[in-house]
């Protein structure tokens, strides 16, 4: 590899991570034929060009010209690719032992820069993936830590956080999510970074949490910053994301009919590029604004759901497969098939772990208002119970309060006068 090719292959990478198109890096004054060429090892750009590139990838030019791979490093970047690829078709445990194996490789001080750092990346986003949360999370904050001391750019220290943001929530801690949100989202916008996917995702993540926290006020205001950043985008997978966040956004704040016009441009923009994987994602959201909205519409939305869960369990989706079961079984119950109902709840509690337990009462959930559609008062009261518990040990007190109410009627309903007075007092 020529130090051309090197630096050609590290700009693309970078441009990958931070969500760009070749269009988008080469805004204001380039063109994206120039990007191609830069990244194809055959053109080598001025001080000038590495300082605007570098400005809109959030580094430095030091960053992009100081990791240029020497030639014995190919295999090893070839290895990484190859890792790379395992994990983004969803098979985690090839993925897992190709980093682990990488790792093994490197050369001394290698693991203290961008090889090294991209391996450590993946093997903590495969220990996400197969449910080892807190290794993850122990993974992502080293990974974090680290960006702070090596200086690395702002979109690596985005980046990673998402992904911390993310296995915090999942664990139920939810002000640790909130913490490393907001503190990453203020770098990015101490740093003039300009809107990317990344930051819209972790805005997104960020104001659900604030919704499960009954925090509405704070999450109104994120909204509103999202659809703000949205506006400025115009690349298509760029938009089609940004539509996407924006419309989860809206749909949180309760304005459903603004998310599923939103939704409904991200999964058209999404079916023009080639990743079923978003393609299908984006579909569960569209559901579930479907089956939140004013009008629902149940039957459409378990047709994109049983779509949408047919591409992700053939790639390994995770908890992805789990949001479209918990979703199947919210539409069954809606459409009164508490049967089908319990049997997707049960396939999404089967596939989560110990953990999850934001994932597990919104399964709870489901089964308790499947069990009260049978008549069945004892099992609905232990399911609302479970969630509620659930929801409150994961700081989610207004998602809590509601799964309390709902226990208080069902024991009211069935005579238990006493214990309902109780499931009330929990909810206020």
């Amino acid at each position: 590899m020529t130090p051309n090719e090197g630096l050609g292959a590290h700009i693309r990478r970078l441009r990958r991570a931070a969500g760009l198109s070749q269009e988008a890096l080469a805004r204001p004054n380039l063109s994206p034929s120039y990007i191609s060429l830069l990244e194809a090892g055959k053109r080598l750009p001025s001080q000038e060009v590495l300082a605007q590139l570098a400005e809109r990838l959030g580094c430095t030019p030091r960053d992009l010209t100081g990791v240029i791979p020497e030639p014995d490093s190919v295999n090893l970047e070839i290895e990484l690719s190859y890792a790379q690829l395992a994990l983004r078709d969803g098979d985690s445990r090839t993925a897992l032992d190709a980093f682990t194996a990488l790792r093994a490789k490197l050369p001394a001080g290698e693991e203290r820069k961008g090889l090294g750092f991209a391996t450590e990346l993946g093997i903590a986003q495969c220990l996400e993936q197969l449910g080892q949360l807190e290794q993850a999370v122990r993974g992502f904050e080293s990974l974090l830590e680290r960006c702070g001391e090596q200086g690395r750019g702002v979109l690596d220290r985005l980046g990673v956080a998402m992904l911390l943001c993310r296995c915090y929530r999942a664990l139920g801690e939810v002000s640790r999510a909130v913490d490393v949100a907001e503190r990453a989202l203020a770098d990015a916008d101490a740093a003039g970074l300009p809107p990317t996917v990344a930051q819209l995702e972790l805005l997104s993540a960020l104001i659900g949490v604030y919704c499960e926290r009954g925090d509405l006020h704070r999450a109104n205001f994120l909204a509103g910053e999202a659809m703000s950043r949205a506006k400025l985008m115009d690349d298509r997978r760029e938009l089609g994301g940004a539509y996407w966040t924006a419309g989860t956004a809206l749909h949180r704040r309760g304005r459903s009919g603004e998310a599923l016009e939103l939704v409904r441009k991200a999964v058209a923009l999404f079916a023009e590029v080639d990743d079923a994987r978003a393609l299908a994602r984006v579909r569960n959201a569209q559901a579930m604004v479907l089956l939140h909205a004013d009008d629902p519409s149940p039957e459409t939305a378990r047709a994109l759901l049983e779509q949408s869960a047919a591409t992700l369990r053939a790639l390994g989706g995770g908890l992805d497969v789990v949001d479209a079961e918990t979703a199947l079984g919210r539409a069954e119950v809606m459409l009164g098939r508490p049967e089908q109902a319990i049997r997707h709840a049960e396939t999404a509690l089967g596939l989560l772990g110990p953990d999850h337990p934001l994932e597990r009462a919104r399964v709870h959930l489901v089964l308790a208002a499947a069990h009260l559609l049978q008549d069945d008062h004892e099992a609905a009261q232990a399911a609302y119970g479970r969630g509620a518990l659930l929801l409150e040990a994961a700081e989610a007190g207004r998602q809590a309060a509601f799964a309390w109410a709902e226990l208080g009627e069902i024991l009211e309903k069935s005579g238990e006068s006493e214990r309902a007075v109780w499931a009330y007092r929990r909810a206020y």
